[in-house]
């Protein structure tokens, strides 16, 4: 797995950082503020949470005025749509492997 997928899933790890990645997902854009009335946690860690999420690639933000707007870069998930899609097939892959197996046993 690359650094980039290591870098997504230990981001993602973090149940308030996911929290906050979905909640934009599904809110669009967002201040801090905004953010933070409904995260359970201060201020500043939410921040530092946001801080995590950019640098993985999972969020950007634009100022406007005083505020900071940010969003999710759904985009950024793709490594991991695909990583999935891929485990997804090896599994499948497995369990039609022991199927046929405990078919052969049972004859």
């Amino acid at each position: 797995m690359s650094e980039r997928h290591d870098s997504i899933f230990k981001t993602l790890a973090d149940p308030t950082r996911r929290a906050i990645f979905e909640r934009l997902c599904r809110n669009g854009d967002l201040t801090v503020a905004a953010i933070t009335a409904e995260a359970g946690v201060s201020q500043p860690a939410v921040s530092k949470h946001l801080g995590v999420l950019k640098r993985a690639g999972l969020v950007s933000n634009r100022a406007q005025g005083r505020n900071t707007h940010y969003h999710a870069e759904l985009a950024a998930l793709a490594p991991l749509t695909d990583w999935t899609r891929q485990m997804a097939g090896f599994w499948h892959g497995r369990f039609d492997e022991l199927e046929d197996l405990l078919k052969r046993m049972d004859q």
